[in-house]
């Protein structure tokens, strides 16, 4: 017989299988010695009280042992198949290619930017150089945004998918197993690049094909209907295009629109990364001066309406380090990462507020980061240096004389934020770090660093798509897909929608 049972205990002995199986079996009311198999299922955090606890799910046999592997994956051949032709190498374009794979086709991906270990030297140029190649950076090359951008696989969207399906596969390749059980899971950005890196080998021993450099400037449509895509060297030819190009893929967003392809705006988020010390976000969360060794760095999230609109954390890294993400010269543009063992000195945040651009057409967002974005860089120095106000000195109105220490390596520039913030994100800013420094004691201070701009945070515009056949309304044969298309909201959930439009696209 298999019995789950849910249990609490301390850190310390959380981390202690022994007692885990002990603590499981006196909950199940069964002696030790019946115990045959035992294995966590889940596992979180409960800081609710002064002394926090961890809880789990544990799953116990007295038959035999419970088996926690992962099989490898094994894909069939598809060498001779029907293409498919899928552009961009992030989650939601690696999980298409392996579901067309299942499904007895033939992937192409497209990748404008280069493999993930070219792609370091591309970022070194920027956090040293302040040099951004526009196809190769933090969002463009193998592996998207997602690779260097923490590896978070907490979603909110498992109604929308197979949550553990996306987890097993990431295993299969690599990843700890540990990820299938954290309620909060992550894989670190040092870890990602070699999983990376054995799913393009298994899509490649499957027969299917990543060409990188090969940034798509045009869709070939004849007769209403998809018949390829042409890049800067090539044309290559499918009757299926899967677009799964990320957030920040502005071109082909003009692409589209210059096509006549219907695309729409699409609400966002605009604000800015908040850097603290992690001592102080494990101060705060677990109501201690020092974090218990078993405790993983804490983190938080933390919303609140302002003037009719949401403020909200995003995408917070604890013992991580604030990122230059712009795509293009001339703009500054931040986001945060953590390693696996997330032991960096700081955590950090984005704090941003939703947006309401008044502008005319789809491409209004798109301007609207821009301007913003450009004006960033501007008062950076014209560098990849972000201007950056202390919290405190940003709540109250006043010029911080200097700024603290900061984990983002082109350096900070002290500006005072409201002449380059728009007036209605900075106030509203203002009431949402306000807030959040009423409800968490000791988040509001001086210690604590605002780092100009996060304006990423999903997509400006949507491309729209039928939702039964998930293609575009105007076009046989093009798949809009995850994050850049407007579906998807970090790695688990465009690697689930990747999937769907897969199936779909094999299915026609």
């Amino acid at each position: 017989m298999v019995r789950t049972v849910e249990i609490a205990l301390p850190p310390v002995e959380a981390a202690d299988p022994l007692l885990v199986r002990e603590a499981a079996a006196e909950e199940a009311g069964m002696a030790l010695v019946d115990v045959k198999g035992c294995r966590v299922l889940k596992r979180s955090v409960d800081a609710r009280s002064k002394n926090p606890l961890m809880r789990m799910r544990v799953e116990l046999s007295d038959e035999q042992p419970l088996d926690e592997r992962v099989e490898p994956l094994v894909l069939p051949d598809s060498t001779g198949k029907p293409p498919v032709i899928i552009v961009g190498c992030g989650p939601a374009g690696l999980f298409a290619a392996l579901t067309c794979i299942r499904q007895g086709r033939r992937p192409i991906i497209l990748e404008r930017g280069r493999d993930v270990r070219a792609r370091r030297r591309d970022l070194a140029a920027i956090n040293r150089e302040h040099l951004v190649d526009p196809d190769s950076n933090y969002c463009f090359g193998e592996g998207g945004a997602g690779t260097y951008s923490d590896g978070k696989l907490y979603t909110r969207s498992d109604k929308r998918g197979d949550v553990e399906g996306v987890l097993r596969t990431l295993v299969s390749f690599g990843a700890s197993a540990e990820i299938r059980i954290d309620a909060h899971p992550h894989i670190g950005t040092n870890k990602l690049p070699g999983i990376i890196t054995a799913m393009r080998e298994g899509i490649i021993g499957a027969g299917g094909e990543v060409r990188f450099g090969s940034r798509v400037t045009d869709l070939l449509v004849k007769d209403g209907r998809m018949v390829g895509v042409r890049t800067q060297v090539e044309e290559v030819l499918a009757d299926s295009v899967i677009l799964a190009t990320g957030h920040s893929a502005r071109d082909i967003f003009e692409l589209l629109q210059d096509k006549g392809i219907r695309i729409e705006a699409k609400p966002f988020a605009l604000g800015v990364r908040i850097e603290h010390p992690q001592s102080v976000i494990d101060r705060i969360r677990y109501h201690c001066d020092l974090r218990d060794p078993f405790l993983p760095p804490a983190s938080y999230t933390a919303v609140q309406q302002v003037d009719g609109r949401g403020v909200y954390s995003f995408c917070m890294c604890p013992g991580g380090i604030i990122a230059p993400c712009a795509t293009a010269p001339g703009e500054v543009v931040t986001n945060g990462w953590s390693p696996s063992k997330r032991n960096n000195p700081f955590a950090n945040s984005g704090i941003v507020v939703e947006t309401r651009v008044e502008g005319v057409g789809p491409l209004a967002g798109v301007a609207y980061q821009r301007v913003v974005e450009q004006a960033a860089w501007r008062a950076g120095g014209r560098t990849q240096a972000a201007p950056a106000q202390r919290m405190d000195d940003f709540i109250v109105g006043r010029n911080s004389a200097d700024l603290p220490a900061c984990s983002y390596q082109p350096g900070i520039i002290p500006v005072t934020l409201d002449d380059l913030l728009p007036p209605d994100i900075a106030s509203r800013l203002r009431g949402g770090l306000k807030a959040f420094g009423e409800k968490m004691r000791g988040y509001r201070t001086n210690e604590a660093v605002l780092v100009a701009v996060e304006s990423r945070t999903s997509s400006p515009v949507r491309i729209p798509r039928d939702p039964v056949s998930l293609r575009h309304p105007e076009v046989m044969g093009l798949y809009p897909c995850g994050e850049g298309a407007g579906y998807a909201g970090g790695i688990v959930s465009a690697a689930m929608d990747g999937m769907r439009v897969a199936m779909a696209a094999c299915a026609a």
